[in-house]
């Protein structure tokens, strides 16, 4: 099988901590995780010596026509966002686009995908700090300043360098599964998923330990058993809180709402129950949560553009041990 190329565009000017988003996820061998071994590319506009904004040199060694035949093209970041991309950037960019190429924006990235006019009359995200401009640059652009990633099909774009993360991941998930997206997020520990519709803004993770306290530990209660009918009030009593204290504190916690966060964790166990078992789909819908076939078809559809049919072709562990 051809190992799926990612060319991630590198700049003088770059920062670093930008840059290893994309080669934390993509650039090491995780065939071992579950993922095809990648062919990647860290290219500029032209090959050669290019400048960090710490101070550190980088020798790129690919050019934009590393962009020809890739399968995703990866814009880290980006800087001077009101000024035109450089002409070659801007065919190279829409050439890898028309070919069906998956283009991806992590953070300021967005304005460079925008700046090539491949945004128009989309939606998109970047770092809440710089989507009023965004917005002023490119009015024809729905931007988005309340979520972490906006997945639009052939384009996806960021917020800031944690939900570049996040939004890689979620491309993992969407290509290779949420198995490998899984163990890939628990190899580089990092949250093993949190759904792009979340707030840009969270107070903290919801880290477990002996020392947790009520409310930590009725969640933790929930994840164990999602099969289980969790309702706000039943689990607000469990966390000690009042149901308005409690979804206060949620949200502000999780950038979500409780509602949202649980259909997430039984989407995410359905998933794995999906690519690892050959469980009828009753047993799978029963297991994670929805009780019957049908609401487990309505979720992902809603939440995934997809059938659980499908999905478990596209992802069982037949297909994973293939890849």
């Amino acid at each position: 099988m051809t190992a799926p190329i990612i060319a991630v565009l590198a700049f003088d000017g770059i920062s670093p901590f930008h840059l290893s988003v994309p080669c934390l996820v993509f650039g090491a061998d995780r065939t071992r995780l579950g993922l095809p071994r990648f062919d990647f590319r860290v290219c500029g506009v032209e090959e050669g010596p290019i400048q960090t904004d710490a101070g550190l040199s980088i020798l790129v060694p690919h050019g934009l026509a590393a962009l020809d035949d890739a399968d995703i093209v990866i814009i880290p970041s980006w800087k001077e966002l009101d000024a035109p991309l450089a002409k070659p950037l801007e065919d190279a960019l829409g050439r890898a686009h028309r070919r069906g190429a998956l283009i991806v924006g992590l953070c300021l990235g967005t304005f460079a995908i925008a700046a090539a006019g491949l945004l128009s009359g989309r939606t998109a995200t970047t770092h809440w700090a710089y989507t009023d401009q965004l917005q002023a640059l490119h009015p024809d652009v729905s931007v988005d300043a309340d979520v972490l990633y906006v997945d639009d099909g052939d384009i996806v774009t960021s917020a800031g360098v944690a939900a570049g993360l996040d939004c890689c991941l979620h491309i993992v998930r969407a290509r290779y599964g949420a198995e490998a997206a899984l163990r890939l997020a628990r190899h580089v520990v990092l949250s093993p998923h949190r759904q792009g519709g979340q707030a840009q803004f969270i107070e903290r993770p919801m880290a477990p330990g002996p020392a947790a306290d009520r409310f930590t530990q009725a969640l933790d209660k929930v994840r164990a058993t999602p099969d289980e009918p969790h309702g706000l009030d039943s689990v607000a009593e469990a966390a000690g809180l009042t149901r308005r204290t409690f979804t206060r504190r949620f949200q502000k916690t999780t950038g979500t709402s409780f509602g949202d966060w649980l259909a997430d964790q039984r989407i995410a166990l359905a998933q794995r129950l999906l690519e690892t078992t050959d469980k009828p789909m009753d047993m799978v819908a029963f297991e994670a949560g929805f009780g019957s076939a049908t609401s487990l078809r309505q979720h992902f559809s809603a939440r995934l553009r997809t059938s659980p049919a499908q999905y478990r072709r596209e992802f069982s562990r037949g297909t994973l041990s293939a890849v």
